[in-house]
């Protein structure tokens, strides 16, 4: 068996975070393809409502993935550690054991989907006008989000297993079909939002078997193998603890998307939605960059903190950092500069884009305060210390943005007494604080890279 980690405590930190992140980085950015191209064509193509229907299923679609989060960061991280103890047979318990676990909770969110989809759609701020759109997108997708997150979760598996590359070559592949299937689907067949449902079901469940594929061949690092598939109650537990602080994260989101959902359909209505959307699919491209950036930390730092090498482990932390702020105040600076011509390459429709350029700027402004709180949550998730990455997590969302929605539009109102801004305003302010939180955090924890003896 040739281990395919050791580079990790060996390679300089900088080249190991470049080797590592950038087939996270561009998987991270072929990921948010999938949203991006569906809003593209359906914002060109069939208009305003069905980018608002769509927006509606982005927290239900953020409560999918918070379960694929849960199992797939959980047992990467986990992998990563292990790894570092130069212990294969319990690594492969881990990697059995995860789809195990995926295996169980796409059936649970696959059929509560169905039971309860009008409840959930109308809950998240589906009206009249979009619910339709929204039930017609989810009617299609659902099934197929079993195989995205399971997707998700080999994929990462791969990366922590010294694959990077090949992780990153098959979410191209899924991507790259996404958009031939959009083009084909909406523009040509003129299937509308269900041909959108459609292209990302049939690429992402391409994306899974090839993900599969890997983890069947011989020649894999870490492979299936039949003792691994034998349920283990403290891999179990190693995984969900771990992973609880990106699940959490995802579904804290969701909750207060659907509250946001809520509160800018009394305020601006169905078009405020639909720039939210908007919006939210720009700074999502932000955000995976600074996901993926901590995705390639995450194998280093779980390596290393298993190895007991403080002095790298603050190396690639520090690194890690500098780039995700950077990458913040770049997306900022954007979106406070060319908020027009940005939304004008999701839509034609000049009313939407003018609610989405206030929203844009209060959305963004803060954005590297946002690659701050995200890098020290993905670290101590990285370093098996869940309870902090949660805290970390969770602070922005529901701590402070869920009661801002609520308090600040009755306290900021625009020129014509309309709360919507204060909406936008909310997430601002909830960004500073939220990072203000996460220093504090950090400072107590900055123990860990210091050697046992200093």
């Amino acid at each position: 068996m040739i281990d395919r980690t050791k580079e990790l405590e060996t390679q300089s930190i900088s080249k190991l975070l470049w080797m590592y992140a950038l087939p996270s980085i561009v998987s991270h950015i072929i990921a948010s393809v999938y949203n991006i191209v569906d809003r593209v064509f359906l914002g060109q193509y069939v208009g305003a409502l069905a980018i608002a229907g769509l927006a509606i299923t982005m927290p239900i679609m953020n409560i999918i993935h918070a379960f694929g989060s849960l199992v797939g960061a959980g047992a990467s991280a986990r992998m990563s550690i292990i790894l570092g103890k130069k212990d294969y047979n319990w690594a492969e318990k881990i990697l059995g054991n995860s789809m195990l676990l995926t295996f169980f909770f796409g059936f649970l969110f696959v059929t509560g989907g169905y039971l309860f989809m009008d409840r959930i759609l109308t809950m998240f701020g589906a009206s009249a006008d979009t619910i339709a759109y929204a039930r017609e997108y989810m009617d299609i997708v659902l099934p197929g989000m079993f195989m995205t997150t399971l997707s998700f979760n080999l994929t990462g598996l791969m990366r922590a297993t010294g694959y990077p590359k090949k992780s990153m070559w098959i979410m191209a592949g899924g991507a790259v079909l996404n958009i031939f299937l959009d083009a084909l689907f909406i523009y040509v067949l003129d299937w509308g939002i269900a041909g959108a449902a459609w292209a990302t079901t049939i690429s992402m469940t391409c994306t899974g078997i090839l993900a599969v594929w890997h983890f069947l061949q011989k020649s894999s690092f870490i492979r299936f193998r039949r003792h691994a598939w034998k349920p283990k109650g403290y891999i179990f537990r190693n995984i969900l603890m771990i992973g609880l602080s990106p699940f959490s994260m995802n579904l804290a989101a969701s909750a207060v998307v659907a509250l946001l959902n809520n509160q800018l359909l009394r305020y601006g209505g169905d078009l405020a939605v639909g720039a939210y959307g908007l919006v939210n699919t720009f700074g999502s491209l932000s955000v995976m960059l600074i996901f993926g950036l901590c995705q390639g930390m995450q194998p280093i730092a779980g390596y290393n903190y298993g190895a007991g090498h403080p002095h790298r482990l603050k190396s690639v932390y520090t690194l890690t950092m500098k780039i995700n702020v950077l990458i913040g105040f770049v997306g900022a600076l954007m979106a406070l500069t060319l908020p027009h011509t940005l939304l004008r390459l999701f839509t034609k429709e000049e009313e939407l884009i003018q609610i989405g350029i206030p929203a844009m700027r209060f959305m963004m402004v803060m954005f590297p305060l946002v690659g701050f709180t995200i890098t020290n949550s993905n670290f101590f998730q990285s370093i098996d210390k869940p309870w902090i990455s949660i805290v970390t997590s969770l602070s922005r969302q529901v701590l402070f943005l869920a009661p801002m929605i609520y308090l600040i539009p009755l306290l900021f109102v625009d020129a014509g007494g309309n709360g919507l801004t204060g909406v936008w305003a909310s997430m601002t302010i909830s960004d500073v604080l939220g990072a203000l939180l996460a220093f504090l955090l950090m400072l107590s924890q900055r123990h860990v890279f210091k050697s046992p003896e200093s």
